[in-house]
């Protein structure tokens, strides 16, 4: 098990299934999971204005997510979509498979223009009024600095967060769909 040591001592971290309560059958992946289609119960799903594919199996991608969901009550600007549900359809999300989202964050704006990495943050923080916490990376190098360690954070991502590698997570995945290489029945 991973250890995370801090100057109070060290405490195992937590796997993606044990934080929070989050696993298959936990009563807040099932809220999630029925929320995302909208992100709020009380946004329908044509009002968005962006769509962010987010994996709801990893606890450090739910903590940020937590947050946008707050403030996007305010707002109610965001979508937002758990890649990891069954019910998940690259069809509905500009063509984006499981693989891919699971590589880097997507964010979709309601003009089926797609971005990724810092763009994407940068993108949802403005949605929740919280642009100012991405402007630096307007300029460079801060642009560049931001993107070089996001592409570390989701290259690594996995591991840091206590999962098996991402072939292994697509073979589990593919299996409990019953997919093959062109289709999946659910």
């Amino acid at each position: 098990m991973l250890r995370q040591v801090s100057t109070l001592g060290a405490r195992p971290l937590r796997r993606a299934s044990e934080w929070r309560g989050i696993g298959p059958n936990s009563p807040r992946k099932k809220f999630f999971a029925l929320s995302s289609s909208s992100g709020n119960p009380h946004t329908t799903s044509d009002q968005w204005e962006l769509k962010m594919l987010y994996d709801g199996e990893c606890p450090l991608c739910l903590r940020e997510v937590d947050m946008l969901r707050k403030r996007n009550t305010q707002y109610q600007s965001i979508k937002f979509v758990d890649i990891s549900a069954n019910e998940y359809s690259p069809h509905q999300n500009a063509g984006i498979d499981y693989e891919a989202a699971m590589g880097r964050v997507h964010v979709i704006s309601n003009d089926g223009k797609v971005f990724t990495n810092v763009e994407a943050f940068k993108k949802l923080y403005e949605a929740v009024g919280l642009g100012w916490v991405y402007a630096i990376t307007n300029y460079e190098p801060f642009s560049t600095i931001a993107n070089a360690l996001y592409n570390v954070w989701a290259k690594y991502r996995l591991p840091i967060t206590g999962r098996p590698p991402l072939d292994e997570v697509l073979k589990n995945k593919n299996s409990s769909l019953n997919c093959d290489k062109k289709n999946c029945k659910k």
